[in-house]
């Protein structure tokens, strides 16, 4: 937003850690730090709850600038702005309320849950969110009214671009995989993305092959803020007996994560709902076709660049991860169009989107 609209001057207010991801912002950008005692990230995971203090201490803050309308790029980070002037909230999805005991692990967390995005929503003059398929649920899940709700539709960093045969080698070696082909997911470990179905899926397709394909699974599975499953997924690992094909990586850095998108055979996003799932346009802006639940907006945004399956559809999953692996001509032209559609979106159309809502808010 400050690139494309220069002669604005925005205000980011966070606290210490937030703000020392952006070190050099832009000339008018001001960085407004509010000490506390819980970093808001940490605090909005599902264990973690802020203090009554802490919120105070960023609404005060808040309510303080000389601002014409305040923005909560997501609305996990929500807490109240004193006064009159317009508040615009960002919904990625409706997936906690539709799915609650998916997304989050206790009663005590989907009540302050409910109360947050409920405040929220109060204060909100108007919603954005990231897809039309976001916003229709957004209406229905959540009741508000079409004339509320902006769309600013995500995209893939400039990280993100195909990858050398070299460079695809290179990173084999060093996550030891190479020799072999492989299925990435990349993402949470929560019980709303359904990690189980592929780790069943893909115990079915290995167990046909002389050389079967490695599952890959990259992300934190230690410190991941959102309600995690990962002993489960463990287990399920054990009871389908591919503990020697399923490779945890971890969290990956941007640098490497992109060859290993761009080296597999494709990537496997199978929640059981998604706002619009930024790993699958990821993996399609590295030149990787998607294997991804159809409850998202990916059928559209990536049309002819995958294969799209129906929530817990097993028998889908696997077929859809045997005809890519049989079938190279066919996984070269899902490659090429997902690469094509991907290279559709950008940062500085959601920046343009958004900015229209916050002028629309303020008018």
């Amino acid at each position: 937003m400050a690139r494309v609209e220069p002669s604005n001057e925005l205000f980011c207010i966070g606290d210490r850690e937030a703000l020392a991801a952006w070190p050099h912002p832009p000339a008018n950008v001001r960085l407004v730090e509010v000490e506390q005692s819980v970093p808001p990230a940490a605090a909005a995971a599902a264990r973690g709850r802020r203090t009554l203090g802490d919120i105070l201490q960023m609404s005060r803050a808040a309510s303080a600038l000389p601002v014409d309308v305040f923005f909560f790029p997501a609305v996990y980070s929500f807490f109240p702005i004193w006064g009159r002037k317009p508040v615009v909230v960002t919904v990625h999805d409706s997936i906690a309320e539709r799915f609650p005991k998916l997304a989050l692990g206790s009663w005590r967390s989907r009540l302050f849950w409910w109360m947050k995005v409920r405040l929220a929503l109060r204060q909100a003059r108007l919603v954005v969110t990231v897809s039309e398929y976001a916003a229709r649920d957004v209406m229905t899940v959540l009741g508000i009214a079409r004339d509320r709700i902006r769309v600013a539709v995500e995209a893939p960093s400039e990280e993100y671009r195909p990858s050398s045969g070299a460079e695809v080698e290179a990173i084999a070696r060093k996550y030891g995989l190479d020799g072999n082909r492989w299925f990435l997911y990349l993402g949470g470990f929560n019980p709303h993305k359904r990690v189980d179905t592929i780790i069943a899926a893909h115990a079915a397709v290995a167990a046909n092959r002389p050389a079967a394909p490695l599952l890959v699974l990259a992300g934190d599975a230690t410190r991941d803020p959102f309600y995690s499953e990962v002993p489960r997924l463990h287990s399920e690992i054990a009871a389908a007996g591919t503990e020697s094909l399923v490779r945890w990586v971890g969290y990956v850095p941007d640098a490497d994560l992109r060859h290993l998108i761009a080296g597999a055979v494709a990537l496997l996003l199978p929640s059981q709902a998604e706002g619009f799932g930024l790993p699958a346009i990821e993996a399609a802006a590295c030149g990787t076709p998607v294997i991804a639940t159809a409850a998202s907006p990916l059928p559209q945004l990536l049309d002819g660049g995958g294969i799209f399956h129906l929530p817990g559809d097993i028998p889908a999953i696997a077929d859809a991860m045997a005809a890519l692996l049989d079938d190279e001509a066919k996984r070269t032209a899902m490659a090429e169009r997902a690469l094509a559609m991907a290279r559709r979106l950008s940062w500085e159309d959601t920046a343009r989107a958004v900015l229209g809502a916050l002028s629309s808010a303020v008018g």
